[in-house]
């Protein structure tokens, strides 16, 4: 009768329960040669492939700051001197706190508090088809491509059968522990033209694992947005009081207590404990408390910049704060568009400087101050990348698209982003990029691997299997953590 369970049960609706009845009673049947429950569930844990190392389990929530559209690394923390005019950019560079390093004059507040964070100067990839904003979007939140990619460029829209988002995968194996939202995302859905969405939702793992999403009203040129955030689905209905579901679960703990004793001993895999959960999200309002920005003094708010990204970026903070496991700020503009979208084909000199720049480098230099103060960066990791880079050379064309003379293409093959907190290195510089910034001297890191590292950050195997639509095994992701980047 003797089993060894390895990855979770098939068995279950729900594959991330993990040992199953009949395990448990194929335990009675193994009692006689030594195998307990507890040693059964520590044989389970072995066989789910635990891994150690440095960062390993570090960090209890994730703030990930995706900047869609592709920011320019030439024009922002990768700066390049000494080369063609039509390379170079036409933002001066100045010094940071990391000697050696520069920045572009955009960046002015983060020059100032890079000694928090690492910066990867060498992601790099070579694009799977038309290396489109979509395409490379969902490379970034799933870990996979897809061949799916029309003429056009454009993916087809989501679907039950994606890939899940990386952080459906972490609430899934490491659910929160407090009456919170696991998972948030914020101020705008992820999209390319009309592609809304796709690698933002939970795919194939069900929508029971899909974000809360909290997209307020108006359009991306509203700045204001923040102030119009209505969690009216948080609250209770007015003929439902706090009481009566109190009464309701009084009642279900009783019937609980009825339970058989092998029941009892596997409870803590059962659906009992997100029952609780969401009674207790309702009940205790900590949820629509952390959504309130009007709590945080106004000089803090300033900070932050009184605009769609800052205080998107400061009720990140709160929400982690207040217990959610993964939030996602995407950036606040659709990805392919103009004004103050990173997709800088035109126009890049005016859009940069007046109204992307001073956006990112004041409401992401007050998030690290402000967390680092708060000590939250102890146990949240933190990144900030886009789906790529930009082209060295301004005017070309690497994606079929049309360019100004000051404007930069797609560029997959080498670009920046930074790491925080949860044992991430302060001060670092990871990887090296060439004279112009088109290839990794040193160090390339795949986005892939920037996945592994978030569930190496969780204490989760990036090879962890999960189980797609067809009830195939794969992996999270087939990549290995980028364990450099841990002190």
């Amino acid at each position: 009768m003797i089993r060894i369970p390895g990855e979770p049960g098939k068995d279950l609706c729900d594959k991330a329960l993990g040992v199953t009845r009949r395990d448990v009673l194929r335990v009675g049947g193994s009692a006689m040669l030594g195998l307990s429950l507890g040693g059964m569930f520590n044989l389970q844990a072995l066989a789910t492939g635990k891994k150690g190392g440095r960062g390993w389990g570090k960090a209890k929530s994730v703030i990930m700051i995706y900047l869609q559209g592709g920011p320019s690394h030439l024009d922002l923390w990768d700066p390049k001197e000494n080369v063609p005019d039509n390379v170079r950019s036409v933002f001066k560079p100045i010094s940071t706190k990391i000697p050696g390093i520069k920045y572009t004059e955009l960046l002015p507040n983060l020059a100032k508090v890079n000694d928090k964070f690492t910066m990867m100067r060498s992601i790099s990839y070579t694009p799977n088809g038309l290396f489109n904003h979509t395409a490379a979007i969902y490379q970034m939140m799933t870990g996979y491509t897809t061949d799916k990619v029309s003429p056009s460029g454009q993916l087809e829209p989501p679907s039950p059968k994606d890939f899940p988002n990386f952080g459906s995968n972490v609430i899934r194996l490491r659910p929160p522990t407090d009456p919170m939202l696991p998972f948030v995302m914020l101020p705008r859905p992820l999209q390319e033209s009309g592609v809304v969405g796709k690698g933002g939702s939970a795919g194939f793992l069900g929508k029971a694992f899909d974000p809360y999403t909290l997209y307020p009203d108006g359009d991306d040129m509203d700045m204001t947005k923040m102030d119009k955030i209505k969690v009216d689905d948080l609250k209770l209905r007015p003929d439902v009081f706090s009481h009566r579901l109190e009464r309701r679960e009084s009642l279900r703990t009783e019937i609980n207590k009825a339970m058989p004793d092998i029941e009892k001993a596997v409870e803590q895999y059962s659906l009992n404990e997100y029952y609780s959960q969401a009674m207790n999200l309702i009940v205790s309002g900590r949820a629509r408390n952390a959504f309130d920005l009007k709590q945080e003094p106004e000089r803090l708010r300033d900070s932050y910049g009184r605009n769609t990204f800052g205080q998107s970026c400061l009720l990140a903070r709160r929400l982690v704060e207040a217990g959610t496991r993964v939030v996602e700020v995407v950036w606040p503009k659709v990805a392919n568009s103009n004004n103050h979208s990173w997709d800088v084909h035109t126009g890049l000199n005016a859009r940069m400087k007046n109204q992307s720049g001073p956006m990112l480098d004041k409401g992401l230099a007050a998030l690290f101050s402000d967390m680092d103060q708060r000590g939250l960066l102890d146990d949240t990791l933190v990144l900030a990348v886009g789906e790529f880079g930009r082209s060295p050379e301004k005017g070309v064309s690497t994606s079929g698209n049309s360019n100004s003379a000051d404007g930069r293409d797609h560029w997959p093959y080498c670009y920046t982003g930074i790491m925080a907190g949860a044992g991430v290195k302060r001060g670092y510089v990871h990887g090296k990029s060439d004279k112009t910034g088109s290839a990794p001297l040193e160090d390339p890191v795949h986005p892939t691997q920037l996945l592994a590292t978030i569930y190496h950050a969780f204490g989760i195997d990036p090879e962890t299997i999960v189980y797609n639509h067809l009830n195939q095994p794969r992996e999270l992701v087939k990549a290995q953590a980028v364990s450099e980047l841990f002190a």
